[in-house]
């Protein structure tokens, strides 16, 4: 396991480091807008199994939310986005607010459950920049094992995994607060998962609203 400094000077080189660790199968771990969390490639199924024998056993029913860099990336997950989809992307990324959209066939089970993906644009973070950068989508699981509180920080990171992880970004303590909300977007309108950052009233509001 390494740690590396993304401090403004660093932020480049940090920034490439990760993404060959990536490339490679690795797995990273570094800070959204709100936790840590733990990114592997969303295509890699080797990686995708050491994630989840990271997480615990009672994370193996879980499918691991994605994280994008941008639009780009939707061909590769999504089979059919929908009005209501791409009117909450729209207003909400980057930000913490996850969709469930309907998934392309071809996905791991590790990622995607009934046809089913979660996706979402982190906000202003090193985990938005490393997505942007790397191009692909790539998980965004909270940095914990399962039934422990979620890392705020890279030392909490490394007490967790020891060396179970192959890159940790030590970009300073996230700012915690409320997980993301997710929302079921693959119907007619909003459906609530798990209240979070966003308030699922101002996401009904928003999409009741005129177009």
């Amino acid at each position: 396991m390494r740690l590396i400094d993304a401090s403004v000077d660093n932020l480049e080189w940090a920034v490439k480091e990760a993404a060959d660790i990536l490339s490679k199968g690795g797995i990273v771990a570094c800070p959204t807008e709100t936790y840590y969390g733990l990114c592997a490639r969303y295509d890699d199924e080797a990686a995708l199994e050491r994630l989840f024998v990271l997480k615990g056993s009672r994370r193996q029913s879980k499918p691991s939310p994605l994280i994008v860099g941008s639009m780009d990336a939707l061909p590769l997950l999504v089979s059919e986005s929908g009005h209501l989809f791409e009117k909450l992307a729209w207003k909400f990324w980057p930000g913490p607010l996850t969709l469930v959209v309907r998934a392309r066939p071809h996905l791991s089970g590790r990622i995607a459950k009934e046809g089913k993906v979660a996706l979402r644009m982190p906000g202003a973070s090193f985990a938005l920049v490393l997505a942007k950068a790397f191009g692909m989508p790539l998980t965004a699981t909270s940095a914990n094992p399962s039934g422990l509180r979620p890392a705020r920080s890279a030392a909490q990171v490394a007490e967790y995994f020891k060396d179970g992880v192959d890159l940790i970004v030590d970009a300073g303590e996230s700012p915690g607060g409320p997980p993301s909300t997710i929302v079921d977007a693959t119907g007619d309108a909003p459906v609530l998962l798990r209240q979070g950052a966003i308030r699922f009233g101002d996401i009904e509001k928003y999409f009741s609203g005129p177009a």
